[in-house]
């Protein structure tokens, strides 16, 4: 499993690797990372290495084999496919002479940082979760998924997900403008309705992950928007209760009228929240 890494900034020391959501691309960090750095240069903290990969099927990753990724189940999920792309993943960071990282997942993107801490702890030296949850698919939304996959597949279409980028009810002022909605509109035009299968299919099969939060002995930052629907603070807080119990070292950040794409609603926040963990990531170094 092939996997496209954009570098935002080379630098020294530990890299950052910011994990993209669904149905999008690495595209949705440009404006968190740019903020990211300038915060980090007004510091004075010396340059470090800020990477944006993307998943199979999505930007300029291609889609991987079906050997890859292990047999699918009886209803077109495949179980086997987060492990396969965090070890691709860990794999890649790896090559670059890096022995740990620090990981950040939005959203989907936070599934496999999720999957990376559980199957590679020696590889993590800090751990943000946006938007995101460690539970698996209820039924009902596996098989959404899966009818997903199946329509953009057979008919080649990307209307399934077009949603992602149409305002709803209760959303944040930023999702409701314009240019959120056409910049959301391009990014997911661009995508290739055989990744947007490939990637419903590996995020119905994954396993639970929830049992990953008594375990992390890293430090964690924790974002939600309070207009997310499916991931809101009161849906994350207990997460962020569950590391504290543990002893885990956790923030909590929780943005005022934003909704699940908080990195793109919210970017000089999401920034601020991630520069805070590198400098706790430093401290325990």
């Amino acid at each position: 499993m092939t996997i496209a890494n954009t570098v935002y900034r080379h630098g020294e020391g530990l890299p950052l690797v910011l994990v993209h959501a669904f149905p999008v691309d690495h595209r949705m960090w440009d404006r968190c990372a740019a903020s990211l750095i300038a915060q980090a240069d007004r510091a004075g903290m010396a340059p470090f290495p800020v990477y944006a990969p993307d998943m199979p099927g999505a930007g300029d990753c291609p889609l991987p084999g079906p050997a890859s990724c292990g047999p699918a189940d009886s209803d077109g999920a495949l179980p086997g496919a987060l492990d396969a792309m965090a070890q691709a993943f860990v794999d890649m960071i790896a090559a670059t002479g890096a022995q740990k990282a620090i990981w950040v997942g939005l959203s989907m993107g936070g599934y496999l940082v999720e999957a990376v801490a559980r199957l590679y702890p020696q590889m993590v030296a800090g751990l943000a979760l946006c938007d995101t949850t460690m539970m698996a698919d209820r039924p009902a939304s596996r098989a959404n998924r899966l009818q997903i996959a199946r329509t953009c597949e057979v008919e080649g279409t990307l209307d399934p997900v077009m949603h992602f980028a149409r305002p709803q009810e209760g959303d944040s002022t930023v999702k409701r403008s314009p240019a959120f909605v056409q910049t959301m509109t391009e990014w997911i035009q661009s995508q290739d309705p055989r990744g947007i299968a490939w990637r419903e299919r590996m995020a119905a099969g994954r396993p639970d992950q929830s049992g990953l939060a008594g375990s992390i002995r890293v430090p964690v930052a924790l974002v939600s928007g309070r207009c997310d629907p499916s991931s809101p603070p009161h849906a994350m807080e207990p997460l962020a209760q569950a590391m504290r119990q543990a002893g885990t070292d956790v923030t909590f950040t929780a943005i005022d009228d934003c909704g699940h794409f908080s990195a793109v609603e919210h970017p000089d926040q999401v920034a601020a929240a991630l520069l805070d963990l590198v400098h706790r990531v430093g401290r325990q170094a």
